[in-house]
This record gives C-alpha cells, sequence and structure tokens, in this order.
C-alpha cells in the first residue's frame, strides 16, 4: 500500500476494495473522482512499455488506459470482471485469443524493444549449453538453427505483440466480450505470439489425459483463428519454448523439474 497512497492522492481516487500484490505489481481497486471503477496498478520496471502499448490499442482488444505515469510503472486501468477466458472450454479459450492477434498486431510504435534483438538473447544462452545439458540436444540445435533463419528475417520486427498473452490474460469486460491484460511489449513477428498460450494453465493441460493432443488443438485453433501461418508460428514456438526451458536451466532448475519437461513437451507436441 506505500506505493499506492501517494497515486491514490495525487489522482484523486478512493480505494475500492482492498489492494493486492499481482507478480511484482500493487493492484487495488478504485473510484475516480467522477465514481468511475478503476483498477491502479504500481509495478517496479519504469522501462516497461505496458503504457505505451495500451495507448496505441485505445481500447481495441485490450484494457483501456485511462492514466499512466511510466517513472514510476503506475497505470490506471478501466475496471474488467474477475472471469478469465481460460473459464471456457479450452478450444473456445483460444478461439478468442486467436481473435484478439488480429486486433492486437497493428504497426509497433517507435522505442518498443524489437523481437529479433531478444531472440540474439536467446541464441547466445542456447549457445552457452554444455553439451551435456539435460535438454534433447536434437532440439537445442534445431532451435539455435530456427531462430537465426527467423531473426534475420524481414518480417522479425514491425507488429505489435502483446508477449505474454496466455489464457489468464483475457479478461470479460463490459464494454466487449474479452479484452487483452498485463502486456509486455514488443515489436516483432506474429507468428511468435500463440506460443505462450500453449504453456498457458498446464495443470489443465495435464490433467485433460491427452496433453500432446491438448498442445496440439490449443496451436491450431491458435493459429486458424488469427490466420497465421502453420510452419512459421510453430518455428516460433518451437524456438520459444526450448529457449525457455534453457532459461529455466541457467537459473539454476533442478534437471528434470516439471517446468523444464513443460518446455520441452510444448517443442515436441507441436513437431509430432
Amino acid at each position: 500500500m506505500t506505493r499506492l497512497q501517494p497515486l491514490l492522492e495525487e489522482w484523486e481516487l478512493s480505494p475500492d476494495g482492498p489492494a493486492r500484490g499481482s507478480g511484482r505489481a500493487d493492484v487495488i481497486p478504485v473510484r475516480t473522482a467522477s465514481g468511475r471503477p478503476a483498477v491502479l496498478k504500481v509495478g517496479d520496471d519504469p522501462g516497461s512499455h505496458e503504457p505505451l502499448a495500451l495507448q496505441h490499442w485505445h481500447g481495441r482488444g485490450a484494457v483501456e488506459l485511462l492514466r499512466a505515469d511510466p517513472r514510476r510503472d503506475a497505470v490506471l486501468l478501466e475496471r474488467l470482471h474477475a472471469e478469465d477466458v481460460g473459464e471456457l472450454w479450452d478450444v473456445a479459450a483460444c478461439e478468442v485469443v486467436g481473435e484478439l492477434y488480429r486486433r492486437l498486431h497493428v504497426p509497433a510504435p517507435p522505442r518498443l524493444r524489437r523481437l529479433s534483438a531478444v531472440v540474439d538473447g536467446w541464441l547466445d544462452q542456447l549457445g552457452r549449453l554444455p553439451r551435456n545439458a539435460p535438454l534433447p540436444r536434437r532440439l537445442v540445435e534445431q532451435a539455435i538453427a530456427i531462430g537465426r533463419r527467423l531473426r534475420d528475417d524481414e518480417g522479425a520486427d514491425g507488429r505489435l505483440l502483446h508477449g505474454a498473452l496466455g489464457l489468464e490474460h483475457v479478461l470479460a469486460a463490459d464494454r466487449e466480450p474479452w479484452v487483452a491484460i498485463a502486456p509486455k511489449p514488443l515489436s516483432g513477428d506474429p507468428h511468435a505470439e500463440p506460443a505462450r498460450a500453449l504453456w498457458s494453465r498446464w495443470d489443465e493441460v495435464v490433467t485433460s489425459g491427452d496433453v500432446r493432443g491438448t498442445v496440439r488443438r490449443r496451436f491450431h485453433t491458435l493459429v486458424d483463428a488469427a490466420g497465421l501461418d502453420e510452419d512459421r508460428a510453430r518455428d516460433w514456438a518451437v524456438l520459444r519454448a526450448v529457449a525457455r526451458a534453457g532459461a529455466e536451466l541457467q537459473e539454476g532448475v533442478v534437471p528434470g523439474d516439471a517446468r523444464v519437461t513443460t518446455y520441452i513437451t510444448v517443442a515436441k507436441a507441436v513437431q509430432e
């Protein structure tokens, strides 16, 4: 509440419920001076481009930005419902997310970090993995080859990506059925976006009893709903999944950890 209080006073906001932590952010429901219900969120990344992306979307497919202070990583957002799209049947949820891609992937504004630069980091990380790392060497080498090709492709950058659009990041709204929240925006290739939704709510994938089939259904539903090229989206999914697995290992995750296994499973499932 310490970080929230100054903004509550400066922006003339009244608390309208208990504050809570959300990842690395503090969040509190509020009402504006005019009585409008809203949400105040303060994070710990002053360099975040979340306000820039939300402003660029102007509420089209995304939560509406009412006010921002990028220096303090603070945003005032329209208040949404607690229901997220993951409460729908899995395929129906992916159809919603895929349709949101079409609306969100507009030309990227300047100043956003480029996906090609992010891929450089992934390639460096994967290249430093020892050959005996607990990742299938074939997948590592495949991901490196894919990453080099995609990074150097002219389509690697240029469209506004949400960057973290899992099923838990789409909430119900009054003005639209569903809108995206909590972007980690990049200037990139729309085909890179579906990967994140493949391991979203992974416990539900596991309890489905058909992990491979569920991942593949999600993938094809997202690609079809968004009108993406299947082969290109598959390559990005393999690259992102293997890069995530490599990052987990470099951060000290024990071999065989469920998170690493999840990413390996996704990379294999979209190719089988």
